[in-house]
């Protein structure tokens, strides 16, 4: 009995308004995402490291340390994040400034994306986005009027979006630049802002990245390799090329799980841009249109939690999981999209799949703030239906 009364307790403190079919699916990427780490790297491991399962190894632990700090982040109250704009805005900047830092940015393949944190080098544009969601979410609710009546509440936030995505480019880091950049203008846009207003900056916004693609010769071949990356297939279609040929490998069913061949040390970036393609091998047509699927029902679901606490009059909460919706939406659209040739290489890792410790520990921040705001979602709308004649 007493056992009983423990368990009770314990789901009536952290298991009611739990939203199980997120939890579920977020489960189920985390463990595909393992199995892809495991056999996509294990080649590469082996080679250069002696030790086959060393990304494995950091993969989880990377693991472990993200649902610990899931644990104590489900328990913050939403309401602290949206009474924090300015403090989130302020660290979103200041980790963006630190990387260019000369001595503490980490340099590697030609860009300054990391921080070194002890053994472990931190992306500082995966948490500056997750605070820019967040500092946004709470503008939109303080901001309400003026975003849907005047020019000037939508200019502020673009501009301070435009000067991270500028941030952003210095590293650089094109393919950030532009999911932060969508993420934002999809959450204002659904904020309610005027329809001109949002086509005129939008159409700002499109033609001055679209300029910056073409400013450079690099950016102009990697813009331009994916419409025939055979012209060039062992220098700047290379990367492509051994993608195609190992989603063209996997047909139906694949070759079978550790079975890739453009694994083993012809496909860059195998565990980490480019794992969709060692897995479109291994698994197959079928095996990638079940992670598709995943993904899917995880971006609906933020989808659902949104407009459930929108519909309970918990703004901030709806404008979150809405941000973290587009944002995984996004990244894993444009990921999927450069394993497949249908655009053009970015530096974009695929969420709870690719390796990396700073993808992983926000991305699961995301979705554990989403389910927060479905815990505070349910009693709202509880306390509704009670009070509705």
């Amino acid at each position: 009995m007493s056992t009983t009364m423990i368990d009770t307790r314990w789901w009536h403190r952290f298991g009611q308004g739990l939203d199980i079919p997120l939890l579920a699916v977020t489960g189920a990427l985390i463990l595909f995402g393992l199995v892809a780490v495991t056999t996509a790297s294990i080649s590469i491991a082996d080679r250069n490291l002696g030790e086959p399962f060393h990304y494995l190894q950091r993969q989880s632990l990377f693991l472990a340390i993200a649902l610990m700090g899931a644990f104590v982040l489900y328990q913050i109250p939403t309401q602290l994040w949206a009474r924090s704009g300015p403090a989130l805005l302020l660290a979103a900047f200041a980790l963006l400034l630190l990387v260019l830092i000369p001595g503490l940015g980490k340099e590697v393949n030609g860009a300054v994306r990391w921080i070194v944190v002890g053994p472990f080098h931190l992306q500082v544009s995966e948490p500056a986005r997750l605070l820019l969601i967040l500092y946004v979410a709470g503008y939109m609710v303080r901001r309400r009027e003026e975003l849907a009546a005047r020019f000037s509440g939508f200019l502020k936030p673009v501009l301070l979006a435009g000067l991270a995505a500028f941030l952003l480019l210095l590293q650089p880091d094109f393919g950030a630049a532009i999911v932060l950049l969508a993420t934002l203008l999809a959450m204002l846009f659904l904020g309610g802002v005027r329809v001109r207003d949002f086509s005129l900056l939008g159409g700002v916004g499109v033609m001055t990245m679209a300029g910056l693609a073409f400013s450079s010769p690099y950016r102009v071949e990697r813009m331009t390799t994916f419409l025939n990356p055979w012209a060039d297939p062992f220098n700047s279609g290379f990367q492509l090329t051994q993608s195609l040929i190992a989603i063209g490998r996997g047909e139906w069913l694949g070759v079978g799980l550790g079975g890739s061949v453009q694994k083993l040390f012809y496909l860059p970036e195998s565990h980490t841009d480019f794992i969709f393609a060692v897995l479109f091998e291994e698994l197959g047509l079928l095996g990638a249109l079940l992670l598709i699927g995943l993904f899917s029902f995880l971006i609906w679901r933020c989808f659902l939690i949104g407009s459930r606490a929108w519909a309970a009059g918990h703004q901030f909460g709806a404008y979150l999981a809405w941000g973290v919706a587009v944002w995984l939406g996004a990244q894993t659209a444009i990921n999927l999209g450069v394993n497949m040739g249908m655009l053009p290489t970015k530096g974009l890792t695929l969420p709870l799949i690719s390796y990396g410790g700073s993808s992983l520990l926000v991305t699961i921040a995301a979705i554990t703030l989403v389910l927060r705001v479905c815990r505070e979602t349910t009693p709202i709308s509880n306390r509704r239906r009670e009070v509705s004649p």
